[in-house]
């Protein structure tokens, strides 16, 4: 009986499960070099698409917004240490703990709706906003009736 049980428990938390091992892959870096994700929150409102992006101890200059490929939206850093304010030449460190910047790399398909001419980014607070202005829906055909004669 407690074998049914287990299985039912194991069955109900499985997407949980999934999720975690699809987040824990992809979010965080391989610790050899490798390339990791920012982690996003994306809004869809009626005029626009805004995508916000956890990035601690980046400032606007370590972050490019691109669009490639006419519909993917490419948010890169590049990962590099900066110097600490009032670090003098010739101090080394002994420890390093803290864990530096690291390349990250993340990509959005945008929908067809995108304008992406019309793309601008915000980054305060260890926060980048990226905001993708939408294209206006297009007109709706009007179908008119003509009599036969």
């Amino acid at each position: 009986m407690s074998s049914v049980v287990e299985a039912m428990t194991d069955l109900l938390n499985f997407p949980e499960t999934l999720e975690k091992l699809l987040h824990s892959t992809s979010r965080h870096d391989s610790g050899r070099g490798g390339v990791a994700n920012f982690p996003a929150d994306i809004l869809d409102t009626p005029k626009e698409y805004v995508f916000y992006l956890d990035v601690p101890g980046l400032s606007k200059s370590d972050i490019l917004v691109t669009v490639e490929e006419e519909n993917t939206l490419v948010i890169k850093s590049n990962g590099k240490r900066k110097r600490e304010e009032g670090e003098e030449e010739g101090c080394k460190y002994i420890r390093l703990e803290r864990r530096p910047p690291q390349k990250l790399t993340r990509k959005f398909r945008l929908p067809d709706n995108c304008n992406v001419s019309a793309i601008s980014a915000k980054c305060e607070n260890g926060e980048l906003t990226v905001v993708v202005e939408k294209l206006p829906p297009p007109p709706k055909s009007k179908s008119i009736e003509v009599a036969i004669s």
